[in-house]
Order: structure tokens, then sequence, then C-alpha cells
């Protein structure tokens, strides 16, 4: 079960915040501010952090600085009242893995926390096996029978993502959404570039082929 605890010193806004994940079912940890939020990491390990900008004591940008800082690299998703490009950019430039503008759509929020946490579960296995073939995340580099290859990492994560759930059918906007993130302006035909390329890098693999489903995404499928 995933833990997230939620950095935000209004009351109403962490309790509501809170109710939502937990219905989710995640374990949820609230807390006012970004001191407290060091000093629960140090304590219990979570997935992801959920961040005001906004707060007393310590705000959002310099915890998660200290974070980064650190080298603690668990997903935070920003919330802030800002809507300036700037604010963005600051939160960004801090650190964050994601940035939502205060009213919130609570619904939106899930979807967000989700994306986060496959993209940080993905990378933190470190490495998927599929018959002979290995997938090593930390060079992008697949290897088969004694050969490598080392791709370009947009095209080494969408491999790693279906390799790592074969037969499990990946929608387009899946795809973008955990690999160039929610906030990405490119549209979905990037994707079909990019699995093009990986059909003709692997198209005599003997352990995997990358199979279209159409209309609807892909799914890689052992052979």
């Amino acid at each position: 079960m995933f833990k997230i605890l939620i950095a935000e010193d209004d009351y109403k806004i962490r309790q509501l915040f809170g109710r939502v994940l937990s219905k989710q079912g995640y374990t949820v940890k609230g807390v006012s501010n970004g001191k407290e939020a060091l000093l629960a990491i140090e304590q219990e390990y979570y997935d992801i952090i959920i961040s005001d900008v906004m707060m007393p004591v310590m705000d959002g940008y310099e915890l998660i600085r200290a974070l980064r800082d650190s080298g603690n690299n668990i997903p935070v998703l920003m919330i802030t009242a800002k809507a300036e490009f700037d604010d963005m950019r600051q939160g960004f430039l801090a650190g964050t893995d994601d940035y939502m503008v205060k009213p919130i759509n609570v619904n939106e929020m899930v979807i967000r926390v989700g994306a986060l946490l496959r993209r940080a579960q993905m990378m933190n296995e470190r490495r998927q096996v599929i018959g002979g073939t290995i997938l090593e995340c930390d060079s992008l580099t697949v290897i088969t029978n004694d050969e490598s290859i080392v791709l370009p990492q947009k095209e080494f994560m969408l491999l790693y993502k279906m390799v790592s759930f074969p037969g499990k059918i990946f929608t387009r906007q899946q795809m973008m959404d955990d690999i160039w993130g929610y906030e990405s302006s490119s549209d979905t035909h990037t994707v079909d570039v990019h699995i093009g390329r990986l059909r003709d890098k692997f198209r005599s693999n003997p352990d995997f082929e990358i199979v279209t489903i159409r209309g609807i995404g892909f799914k890689v499928v052992k052979k």
C-alpha cells in the first residue's frame, strides 16, 4: 500500500485531501509545514509528498530543496495558489515533479498522484527481464544474447513500461502522462513515433514484440 505525506497548513484542505486519497486505498499522513514534513520522512518511509507552497516555518520550495540537496528523490506534487509561470518555474527548478494550482480538482489530483507513483515505481525497480532480454534502467540499455543497445530515454521508458506488464494494454494518453509528464504540450502522436522507432530496433527480438491495439494503444507480448 502506498503511503502519502501531505504538507499543508490549511487544516480543512489537509483533511479533504486525506479523505479523498484514503478512499483510493492510500495511507495518508498530514503535517502543517515543511519542517514537520522532514521530521516525518526521517521517522517513516513515504512514496510521495503533496506539498503546499506557502507554509509557515518552512515553505514548499525550501522543503523540496532540502530533500533534493540530501539526495532524496521522493516524488513531490506541489500545490499552490500562484498561477504565474515564474512561480511554476521556481517550483520545477527546486525539484518538484508536478504542479497544481488552487482551487484543486481532487479527481485530477488523484490522477496525477497515480501517474507520479507509477513513474517512481518504474524507476525504483531499475531492471526488467523478459525471456532472455534484460532492460537496465540505470544505463538505458537493452541486452539480448550478449548484444546491447543504448536507447534514448523516452524510448527506453516506453519499452520499460510495457515490458514491466507484458500483455497489458497502455493507451497513448497513459504513456504521455507517465513518460512525458502530465504538463507536457506534446500530442499523443509523439508516442506513435517513438513506438515506431522501437519496433524497427527490436523487430527481430526473440523474446517479445510490440503490438498495436487499434484505436486504443499498445502492449508488449512474449513470444
